[in-house]
């Protein structure tokens, strides 16, 4: 069971990429996607951040205002950190009992933090997304409805997705057109498979 990860920076074409491979039938989990489930009502790390931030930082129905949790910890460094080990824990278990439950020859995790978190390790190959800084930040101004200054600091939070991809095994461009993309996935797959076989 080959284990890979997809990383990249914020908006530049992970889930995109994800649902691409998952289309062509590889099993995929999305990091994002844990992080949400673990942080809605009733869980240990809703619990860790009502403890830590306060219960102003609830919704009615008990999980998470990511919102307003993401408007405190993008300005302040340390509680981002703080944050930050409630969460990963939680989102590397999920993945790990995840892979478990495979029976395929591979699964694809996407893991926006992976060199943040210092886990590249725990994976067999790294593919990673990249664009231009510009398109990247437009991407999440549109997306997200933010300001330039609110995307820059969601950026600036992570390590720049061309130094990801300098890291990564393959590299991913998502600046160009769908298609350009597309391509790009299957050459990965078939890459994949060959150095395997």
């Amino acid at each position: 069971m080959l284990r890979v990860a997809l990383t990249g920076g914020i908006a530049t074409g992970k889930s995109y990429v994800l649902t691409r491979l998952r289309e062509r039938g590889v099993p995929t989990i999305d990091a994002d996607a844990v992080v949400h489930e673990a942080l809605g009502a009733g869980t240990a790390a809703t619990k860790a951040v009502a403890d830590r931030f306060g219960p102003a930082f609830l919704r009615p129905d008990g999980s998470v205002d990511r919102a307003r949790l993401g408007e405190k910890v993008f300005v302040e460094l340390e509680s981002r950190r703080q944050l930050e080990a409630i969460v990963h824990p939680a989102v590397y278990a999920a993945i790990n009992t995840w892979f478990g439950t495979l029976d395929r020859p591979m699964g694809v995790a996407s893991i926006p933090l992976l060199y943040e978190t210092h886990h590249e390790a725990d994976f067999d190959f790294v593919a990673a997304t990249v664009c231009s800084p510009e398109l990247q930040l437009q991407r999440i101004m549109d997306r997200d409805g933010l300001s330039a200054e609110d995307a820059r600091r969601r950026v600036a939070a992570q390590m720049p997705a061309a130094q990801k991809a300098q890291r990564a095994d393959f590299v991913i461009l998502t600046g160009g057109t769908h298609h350009a993309t597309d391509r790009q996935v299957d050459e990965l797959l078939v890459a994949i498979q060959n150095i395997t076989q």
